[in-house]
């Protein structure tokens, strides 16, 4: 099989901004699309499945934006700093997707679209209503007018973990006599086991004509919890290409995760003998920044990622990490990019330390976001003593995650207890510019806040799901909080997946951070409230239908 790079190297195809985004209520703005995409190049990814163009024009526009200031300049240090990430669009089997994703990539040093249509039996029958012939037609025409336009052309056939492997060998077969360079093998619905997909992949090695001219990739669902397993059999059986996303989100139980297949080779290097071109010390900053912008939280057991993959609360675990890191620490956790929270600005730090503290976390920001940035620090200085690096990690993630503000909070005083109702009084600056304040009862400080500024913003919705926690330790620590929401009555226009075409509510996440945790709930609403706004906006100045 001809990888076109070393093969002991897999290549890494990150799709947190395609499949990761098709998590409920992981919808995202095309600013934090572009800051994530950012993060994904100085992780060092290869490929950056951006979108997936033919949802929307203002889809394809964030795909385009992508193409052309993350798919024209390499970021991170070093080697990675040399390599510019293939950035990818999706296409379902047809001519104008096909279209969309190539004007949407096009812009990009290396552009890749990315085709795909279904080749189990039930697929087949009851989705397509396509006899295997057909399919069989479609794919030769599809990747040839693909390839016509575009020298990189990656095919998946769809539900691969549930087709006939005969099939399948024809239909890979006939892709690469019509051009596709890549050929992806998804296990749609989590359906394999390790066993059963090692094989499945060392059949296609063996039996498909051609394959020698193509890269083999591996795309799998968690739905039973295997996509890890199933991915690191699908390398092991051949297969260079895995495709990922950050913390592992995704449709239904989620995508294989990338830190979990990059640090499961990254660790045990002498049993896979495979490397990557990740700079694994990114990984923490990239998972922090999709879980922000997501409102989606990391489970505090997650490999890797969690909060609790480098705690030893067990007492003999915490005496053989003292006599020797190894005993209980299979990772270090600097080498994922986890900090032991230590000091790095206090309250006389000045803009230049700032800027430089924050460049050694990979952060680049204009004069302006600097100048934004240090009254933000200032006002957290004066509250802390000290300022760690994962408080200034939440401090960036506040203001970078505001998006387009309609209202800000400017005040915000609560009372509550066990003695009289829980009250808070809300005032906000709205798009007019104008001071509008109001009070509200309910039942919890939170609730009353909310209410206050329902009574003020005046956009029903539902709160989907509301989490918090400190982001250090110590009881001055930031507390974070995420919520997630969606509007009532079908007030705006419902998005479809590529796979089923079954559309779905939009919902929006907010984060919020302050050391007064009912202010960074506040914050965290606003931002929600704030991007439910944007859409629909522009949902009306296009002339799409809001109820």
């Amino acid at each position: 099989m001809n990888t076109a790079l070393n093969p002991k190297s897999v290549r890494i195809f990150d799709t947190t901004l395609r499949d990761g985004e098709q998590s409920p209520g992981a919808s995202l703005t095309s600013t934090e699309k572009l800051e994530i995409a950012r993060a994904l190049a100085r992780l060092g990814v290869d490929v950056i499945e951006a979108g997936f163009p033919a949802a929307s024009p203002d889809d394809a526009a964030g795909v385009r934006q992508i193409a052309e200031q993350v798919g024209n300049s390499a970021m991170g240090d070093g080697e990675i700093s040399r390599r510019v990430p293939i950035i990818c669009g999706l296409a379902r089997a047809n001519k104008n997707d096909v279209d969309a994703a190539w004007n949407a990539v096009r812009y990009a040093s290396h552009p890749r679209i990315h085709t795909f249509i279904a080749t189990s039996p039930i697929h087949m029958r009851y989705k397509l209503r396509m006899d295997p012939e057909e399919v069989v037609e479609r794919v030769r025409d599809i990747v040839s007018y693909a390839r016509s336009l575009c020298e990189d052309i990656e095919f998946s056939p769809e539900d691969a973990g549930r087709s006939e492997p005969e099939f399948l060998y024809l239909v890979l077969s006939e892709a690469i006599k019509a051009g596709a360079t890549t050929l992806n093998i998804p296990d749609t619905v989590g359906y394999t086991t390790p066993d059963e997909f090692y094989k499945l992949i060392s059949g296609i090695i063996a039996n498909t004509p051609g394959i020698e001219n193509a890269i083999v990739s591996v795309h799998c669902h968690n739905d039973l919890g295997l996509a890890t397993a199933n991915t690191l059999a699908g390398l092991r059986a051949g297969a260079r290409q895995a495709e990922v996303t950050v913390n592992g989100i995704g449709e239904r139980a989620g995508n294989t995760s990338l830190e979990e297949v990059v640090m499961a080779l990254h660790t045990r290097r002498a049993m896979f003998g495979l490397t990557t071109g990740i700079d694994t010390t990114q990984i923490i900053r990239a998972s922090r920044l999709v879980s922000t912008y997501t409102g989606i939280p990391v489970q505090p057991n997650k490999a890797v990622v969690g909060a609790n993959a480098f705690a030893h609360e067990a007492g003999i675990h915490q005496d053989g990490m003292l006599k020797h890191q190894e005993t209980y620490e299979i990772m270090r956790p600097e080498t994922v990019g986890l900090s032991r929270s230590k000091l790095v600005l206090g309250k006389h730090s000045g803009r230049h330390a700032l800027r430089v503290q924050l460049e050694e976390l990979g952060i680049q920001l204009t004069q302006a976001e600097l100048d934004q940035a240090f009254e933000r620090y200032k006002e957290l200085a004066d509250k802390k003593k000290v300022i760690t690096e994962a408080d200034l990690q939440a401090l960036l993630g506040a203001q970078t995650n505001k998006g387009e503000e309609y209202y800000s909070l400017q005040g915000l005083q609560v009372s509550c207890g066990t003695m009289g109702m829980p009250t808070a009084t809300v005032r906000l600056r709205g798009p007019d510019g104008e001071l509008h304040t109001h009070a509200a009862v309910g039942t919890g400080p939170v609730h009353a806040t909310y209410c206050a500024i329902d009574a003020i913003v005046g956009v029903p919705n539902t709160l989907l799901e509301f989490n918090v926690h400190a982001v250090t330790e110590g009881i001055d620590a930031l507390g974070e909080v995420t919520v997630r929401l969606q509007a009532n009555d079908n007030q705006l226009p419902e998005r479809a997946s590529p796979q089923n075409g079954r559309t779905h509510v939009r919902t929006f996440g907010g984060y919020g951070a302050d050391t007064d945790i009912i202010v960074a709930a506040a914050k965290a609403y606003l931002v929600a409230l704030n991007k439910l706004l944007a859409v629909s906006n522009v949902a009306r100045t296009k002339g799409e239908v809001v109820a």
